[in-house]
């Protein structure tokens, strides 16, 4: 983590919400008591903002400074809204946009990020609680793509995929457990593909909200791709398809 990117104490973290700085994430001393600590939590539940109780060795290694049993990261990229990213669409081109549903390693979200903005999509779309950080190790992963694409921060990876699915994308996820392949689907049509994460996969809540599930046909003894890997495959069956 940089450290420039590091605001903490309780008083600062506090005037870096309520000046409206984009944080990546919050950690809390576990146990962390009295009544500035209580009107720091009480404040983040007001602006919608997650935070992780941790040790305080965490906080120890992040900063040798009075941190007061609370240190902030601020975003190393500006976030955008999912409506700007489907304003931001040419006319002339059809809606492309990734959802990451619980992506945690930054090296994978950096590596999906460079093969999405090589591949011309329009956007990508995280959760705010159970994704990777864009931090400076995601950036180098994406090899600066992460400084380019728009990336959009969700409460739930749920409710964006209805929020596209209403403005007609078609939600796909991409699992092994189907039996349809990428290449029997059609993506000429405004598309959100669903990556899910390295351990679990897509969530149960969001696979039942899909209107397809696709696989990657695999050939040899290992099961399964890596994430990274498989969503590089499935972005650009998309873009065969439309530029043939």
């Amino acid at each position: 983590m940089e450290k420039e990117n590091l605001v903490y104490g309780i008083r600062p973290v506090a005037e870096a919400v309520t000046s409206q700085k984009q944080i990546e994430r919050i950690y809390i001393k576990k146990g962390a008591e009295g009544k500035l600590m209580e009107d720091l939590k009480d404040l983040l539940l007001r602006y919608r903002i997650h935070y992780q109780e941790v040790p305080v060795e965490k906080l120890n290694r992040l900063t040798t400074g009075n941190h007061q049993g609370v240190v902030a990261q601020i975003a190393q990229i500006k976030y955008v809204e999912l409506t700007d990213i489907l304003d931001r669409v040419p006319e002339d081109e059809t809606p492309f946009v990734i959802l990451m549903d619980g992506i945690t390693d930054v090296r994978n979200f950096g590596a999906i990020a460079r093969s999405a903005e090589c591949a011309g999509v329009h956007g990508l779309v995280t959760s705010s609680r159970s994704s990777a950080p864009v931090n400076a190790e995601s950036i180098r992963s994406s090899a600066g793509a992460l400084t380019r694409i728009p990336v959009c921060r969700v409460g739930s990876i749920r409710n964006a995929a209805r929020t596209l699915q209403q403005e007609g994308f078609q939600i796909v996820a991409a699992t092994e457990k189907s039996r349809k392949l990428l290449y029997d689907a059609d993506f000429r049509k405004p598309t959100a593909i669903v990556m899910g994460s390295e351990d679990e996969g897509i969530s149960k809540d969001v696979l039942k909200l899909c209107d397809e599930q696709l696989a990657i046909p695999m050939i040899g003894a290992v099961e399964s791709l890596n994430v990274s890997a498989a969503a590089a495959i499935m972005i650009y069956e998309v873009v065969r398809q439309r530029i043939g």
